[in-house]
């Protein structure tokens, strides 16, 4: 229920921003700090329909399905009933990801968003105490399944000042899992949580390594409880200087 009051509120702020459904993208309602990655608003409609996925799906799909059977299930209930007409927003599947997924609560603003056909990069942000925003990541997605209402799936993060490459992104993971990137940035502090559709909360957690400097190497592990051959969402996050949460990046791997 209270990620449904979110996306609702999320919605509403969208569409004041020209980012819903019904229109074209527009700029967001303050100034964003942007990430390297950031690029300015597209022009097309938020929900417009791409192309089908081609088979076989070559991306993780992280959120918010884990399956084809799922999508299919989704697609049914939509056309039927009209259920959860968020999933063909990907401003709003990004602000779900984010903030019920990963429960960042506070990164509920969509500072951009680049789309060619079914391909989206979304970046979401936070208000800063003097009022603009700013950049937390840059989310991928795509169009998963076939057919009519095609939704949009979670399937990474670009690279911005905080990177996560290891694991390789659709690696094998065991736990703990070693992962490392590179970070950019003064008195940083790492955590990292590693996460699984169908769980309550994260299955795995590490606080805290600090970190800084230019584009400088980290690495940690984080425990985790997870069945072979579940597909796991790993995030790190840095902040604590303005919020908790400032910029976070992820990957998804198999368990093995």
């Amino acid at each position: 229920m209270k990620l449904t009051i979110r996306l609702a509120a999320a919605a509403a702020g969208l569409l004041a921003a020209g980012c819903g459904s019904a229109g074209p993208a527009g700029p967001p309602s303050a100034s964003p700090t942007p990430s390297p990655s950031a690029s300015a608003p597209a022009s097309a409609p938020a929900s417009a329909p791409g192309p089908a996925t081609p088979a076989p799906f070559t991306y993780q799909p992280l959120f918010p399905f884990g399956s084809l059977a799922e999508v299919r299930a989704w697609q049914a209930s939509y056309a039927s009933g009209g259920h959860q007409p968020w999933h063909l927003n990907p401003g709003l599947t990004a602000l779900a990801f984010t903030q019920g997924y990963l429960g960042f609560s506070h990164i509920g603003k969509v500072a951009a968003l680049r789309m060619t056909g079914g391909d989206a990069h979304v970046t979401v942000g936070f208000h800063r105490p003097d009022g603009h925003v700013s950049a937390a990541a840059v989310i991928h997605l795509v169009k998963y399944g076939s057919g009519r209402n095609v939704p949009w799936e979670v399937v990474g993060t670009d690279d911005t000042t905080l990177t996560l490459d290891v694991p390789a992104y659709g690696g094998v993971a065991t736990s703990p899992v070693r992962i490392g990137g590179k970070v950019t940035g003064v008195d940083e502090s790492l955590q990292a949580e590693v996460h699984r559709l169908g769980a309550s909360g994260p299955v795995g957690s590490f606080c805290c390594q600090p970190a800084g400097g230019q584009a400088s190497p980290w690495s940690l592990s984080v425990p985790f409880h997870a069945m072979p051959g579940q597909l796991i969402t790993i995030v790190v996050h840095t902040g604590g200087h303005v919020a908790a949460v400032e910029r976070f990046a992820v990957t998804g791997a198999r368990v093995g």
